[in-house]
């Protein structure tokens, strides 16, 4: 629980905080940096127990599909793939200022968003979609008609195979 403003500081179970939920405001950087802290050594954990960081994805729904295009487009350009679920980057994001100066291979994002989401609207998903392929990013934008902040089966569905398609099973190791 932290402190978020939106909702008059009161306590809430977020992963940062935001000035208000719009895409046209400066990000609360000191709160999303920190979380991206916390999931760095997560993602070192993985990693030190032998699992190779490009069969790592991260994603989430909301802001936890917004931290997840921080934390990778940022900090682990070299992870497997990102998801973002009805989730958006403010206009100005350090995402973007990242992405202007970068040269590598990013990894792919699957990203799905209803048309009828009223708390984070479908033009701010489509807007972070246009904005990260204009930086490099190879993207697909599933586009769910009448959704409104929710998940639905065939979203998870869509998530499922591509999750498969990004990390196939690995075949037995043979001596």
């Amino acid at each position: 629980s932290r402190p978020y403003t939106p909702m008059k500081g009161a306590l809430s179970t977020v992963w940062f905080d935001r000035y208000k939920i719009s895409n046209d405001c400066p990000e609360h950087r000191e709160s999303i940096d920190s979380m991206c802290q916390g999931l760095t050594a997560l993602i070192n954990d993985e990693v030190q127990s032998g699992i190779a960081k490009n069969r790592i994805l991260v994603g989430g729904f909301s802001m936890g599909g917004g931290m997840a295009m921080h934390l990778a487009y940022r900090f682990h350009q070299d992870l497997a793939g990102v998801f973002a679920l009805s989730s958006f980057l403010n206009k100005d994001s350090a995402v973007y200022q990242a992405l202007k100066r970068n040269e590598t291979v990013l990894p792919e994002l699957f990203q799905c968003h209803g048309t009828a989401d009223e708390l984070v609207l479908y033009a701010w998903g489509e807007e972070t979609n246009k904005m990260l392929q204009s930086l490099g990013v190879s993207t697909a934008l599933r586009t769910f008609p009448n959704l409104n902040h929710e998940l639905s089966r065939t979203e998870l569905e869509e998530l499922k195979t591509w999750i498969i398609k990004k990390l196939p099973v690995e075949a037995a190791k043979t001596n």
